[in-house]
């Protein structure tokens, strides 16, 4: 029962006793959670308190509405670090495919060709796949390639076999280092349609340089996942005995 002598708010009694209602599996993923007028009359408070609870947790990708039914229990967001997404997904047991939306050559962006070091000419691929986990759409691909690093790439397996793996397997193009930056986005319409969602749904968009060993930069991407799906993993160690 809610505590009202307590200092903490109603409302936050009642979030706090949901979220550890869905972490301890009192409701598993996919069941569905009390109504508002249930959970109205179980803890004596107005309904309006309870949709607010609710939406908060809707919006935090906790729980899922489903007009008509009721309240469901959202799984559990995959947890992955930054690095080899798809070998993370195959060793969690995640059944995992791509597809290939397009690839063309563009000559790039001023900005895209400053972060790959190209003259104002020069060409570039546009690579551009979904990636999915067992049949529904988890993130957008899209790739921007130097043409003269690794000609005739529209002929390569770009569905079955990962990029990194296609340059230095097919190109001899070693990876040194990357260069990340996440943030948090809202999907505009053509990225909505390809990953099934409704426009302006939260999505968290990691930007990625990768350079070879050379210290040359040789691809930058842009990879959107599904907000309700995904949550990264940093970590990052504080060697004492190293030297400025």
């Amino acid at each position: 029962m809610l505590d009202r002598e307590s200092p903490q708010p109603l409302h936050s009694q009642l979030e706090e006793i949901l979220r550890q209602g869905i972490e301890n599996e009192i409701w598993k993923p996919d069941s569905s959670i009390p109504s508002e007028n249930e959970l109205s009359s179980m803890y004596g408070i107005s309904r309006m308190t309870v949709r607010s609870v609710l939406y908060l947790l809707v919006r935090e990708g906790l729980i899922y509405k489903v007009p008509g039914k009721g309240t469901f229990v959202s799984k559990p967001k995959i947890e992955l670090s930054q690095m080899a997404i798809q070998d993370q997904l195959e060793q969690m047991g995640y059944e995992t495919s791509t597809r290939l939306v397009s690839i063309e050559k563009i000559i790039p962006s001023i900005k895209i060709a400053k972060l790959l070091d190209l003259s104002s000419n020069a060409q570039v691929y546009i690579l551009k796949r979904i990636r999915y986990i067992k049949d529904e759409a988890f993130s957008i691909h899209i790739s921007y390639i130097p043409v003269s690093l690794c000609p005739g790439l529209e002929s390569k397996n770009l569905e079955g076999a990962q990029l990194c793996n296609i340059l230095r397997d097919e190109y001899r193009v070693k990876i040194g280092r990357k260069v990340e930056t996440l943030e948090s986005a809202i999907a505009n319409n053509a990225e909505a349609n390809m990953l099934s969602v409704k426009k302006l749904f939260p999505l968290i968009l990691l930007d990625s340089i990768v350079y070879a060993e050379n210290d040359l930069p040789i691809e930058f991407s842009k990879v959107l996942f599904r907000g309700d799906k995904i949550k990264l993993h940093l970590q990052f160690n504080n060697n004492a005995n190293s030297k400025e």
